[in-house]
């Protein structure tokens, strides 16, 4: 992969994000990791902010967040212009979002998906790519309701 991958945790998803992490590393898939750094208590929405942004900004290829179910993490990263997060628990799930949702961002709940899992969803999220052709025009909508959405409010 050209660009790193940017990673980024609660207190309830640190032992997770560490734990991918270190699997990312002993494969020497690059990654940047913009915290948490222990299990003290920090505010998912502010833990989402770096890795997405990086995301956006073209720095990384992608994120993978990490909260306690990591749903509270994806809601704050689909807040984001450009990003498409999605919350899975299923290999099915995050090989697809890739494929068809065009995602960059996966997010796994610490409480909720083990290790060996949560390695197995990011394989899959990382060799998956975007299909396009009629996937293509499902994600130009999502970019136009984003666009929409800046201009309204």
């Amino acid at each position: 992969m050209d660009k790193p991958i940017a990673l980024g945790a609660d207190h309830g998803g640190f032992e997770l994000k560490e734990a991918v992490k270190l699997y990312l590393e002993e494969r020497g898939i690059a990654c940047h990791d913009y915290g948490c750094y222990n299990t003290e208590s920090v505010d998912y929405p502010d833990m989402a902010l770096a890795p997405c942004d990086a995301v956006v900004k073209g720095e990384c290829r992608f994120a993978l967040l990490f909260c306690g179910t990591g749903v509270g993490i994806s809601i704050a990263a689909n807040k984001i212009n450009g990003i498409r997060a999605c919350c899975c628990s299923d290999v099915f799930s995050a090989k697809y979002t890739r494929m068809h949702n065009d995602a960059n961002a996966l997010c796994m709940g610490g409480r909720v998906v083990g290790s060996g899992l949560a390695i197995e969803l990011v394989d899959a999220f990382l060799s998956a790519s975007f299909e396009g052709g009629r996937h293509s025009r499902r994600v130009e909508k999502l970019a136009a309701i984003e666009a929409r959405e800046r201009t309204t409010r």
